[in-house]
C-alpha cells in the first residue's frame, strides 16, 4: 500500500469506442473554449487531467474543464480519502463544483467520468450517454464485464461516442512498438502494482494497467489464461490464438513499477515506466474533436474477457477460455 501511495504522488509531480458525427457538440465561438465536465473527484486523475487541459501543455488545445461533479465511491476508504484535497485543487484551477450529474450536464459539452469506483460508471455513463455527450470512462471502465458490455450497448442505441484506457496504453515505449520498431510482436512481459479491491475484478482495480499494455502490443486474439496467484505477487499468462505468449506479473510485495518488455520478429523493447497523464490526455481530446475512439470496443470487451477469465483461473488453477466455443 505504501509502494502505491509513493507511485501516486509521483504521478502527481509528473478505450473501444463508438463513432457517430451527428452526435458530436456544435462547435462554439472562436472566442469560447470548448467546455468538458468532470464526473468523480474521488482519484487523483481528475485533478491531473484539468492541470494538463486549463494550464498544462494542452492548454492551447481549446478545451477547458469548467465543472466537475464531485461523487464516486461511496465506500473505498482510499478514494473518499484523497476526495476534499482534490476538490480543493479544482476550485483553485476555476473548476465550479456542482451537486449533480444533471447540473453538470446542462453546462459542458464533454464528459471525463472519472469516478474511482467502478461500481457506480455504469449508472453514471447513462446519464452521460442520455444526454448524448460524448464521454470518456476512465479505469476501469466498469467492475466487471456485464456492466462494459452495458455501457456499449447503451452508447450504441443512443449512437454516442465512448471509450476507456489507462495512460500505459500510450507510453512512448508502447507506442514505439506498436508503429513496428520491432517488428511483429512475438510476446510481451508486464509487471505492474497489483492492489486488489474486493468489490472488482482482481486485475481490474490496478493490474489493468499491465493488461491494457499488453494488449496495446500484442493486439486482440487470447484463447485462454491460465493464473498463477500468492497474497504477494501473482502471474497471469495469456495464448494467443497464433501461438504467441504474453504474461501480466503482479507485485504487492516488495519493490515495483509499470513496465515490461516486447519480443518481436526483429527485436526486443522496454516497454514504460509510466512517465506522466499528457499522452492520454491529448488523446482524449482528439477523441473530442473526432468522436472517434482511439481503442477499439472489442479490443476493451476481451480485455475484460482476459480478466474475468483470470478470475475463473484463480479458482480452479486451470487455463480458462476467453470465449465459449
Amino acid at each position: 500500500m505504501n509502494n502505491r501511495r509513493k507511485f501516486l504522488s509521483q504521478m502527481v509531480l509528473l478505450g473501444g469506442g463508438l463513432v457517430w458525427a451527428n452526435q458530436l457538440p456544435a462547435k462554439t465561438k472562436k472566442d469560447k473554449k470548448k467546455r468538458i465536465g468532470v464526473i468523480g473527484l474521488d482519484t487523483v486523475h481528475s485533478q491531473m487531467f484539468t492541470k494538463d487541459i486549463n494550464e498544462g501543455v494542452l492548454s492551447d488545445r481549446g478545451y477547458r474543464v469548467v465543472a466537475a461533479y464531485p461523487d464516486g465511491s461511496k465506500d473505498i476508504p482510499s478514494a473518499l480519502k484523497m476526495k476534499p484535497d482534490i476538490i480543493k485543487a479544482m476550485v483553485d484551477m476555476g473548476v465550479k463544483i456542482v451537486d449533480s450529474i444533471d447540473q453538470l450536464l446542462v453546462e459542458v459539452d464533454y464528459v471525463l467520468l472519472e469516478s474511482n469506483d467502478g461500481r457506480v460508471h455504469l449508472e453514471q455513463a447513462k446519464k452521460v450517454i442520455a444526454a448524448g455527450k460524448p464521454c470518456f470512462i476512465d479505469k476501469p471502465m466498469a467492475q466487471n464485464l456485464k456492466d462494459v458490455e452495458a455501457i456499449f450497448a447503451y452508447a450504441k442505441s443512443k449512437q454516442v461516442p465512448v471509450f476507456s484506457s489507462s495512460s500505459l496504453r500510450y507510453d512512448s515505449n508502447v507506442l514505439k512498438v506498436k508503429d513496428g520498431s520491432i517488428g511483429r510482436v512475438m510476446g510481451a512481459e508486464i509487471y505492474t502494482y497489483a492492489e486488489i479491491e474486493p468489490h472488482h475484478l482482481d486485475l481490474a482495480w490496478y493490474m489493468i494497467h499491465g493488461v491494457e499494455m499488453l494488449y496495446a502490443v500484442m493486439g486482440k486474439g487470447c484463447e485462454k489464461v491460465i493464473r498463477i496467484f500468492h497474497p504477494d505477487q501473482e502471474l497471469a499468462v495469456g495464448y494467443w490464438k497464433d501461438g504467441r505468449i504474453g504474461s501480466v506479473r503482479g507485485i504487492r510485495k516488495g519493490a515495483n513499477a509499470i513496465a515490461g518488455t516486447a519480443f518481436g520478429e526483429d527485436g526486443i523493447a522496454a516497454l514504460g515506466p509510466f512517465a506522466g497523464y499528457g499522452p492520454l490526455v491529448k488523446e482524449i481530446l482528439d477523441f473530442f474533436d473526432t468522436g472517434r475512439a482511439p481503442v477499439h470496443v472489442e479490443e476493451t470487451l476481451e480485455i475484460f474477457r482476459f480478466m474475468e477469465a483470470a478470475q475463473r483461473s484463480k479458482k480452479s488453477n486451470q487455463y480458462e477460455r476467453l470465449y465459449n466455443i
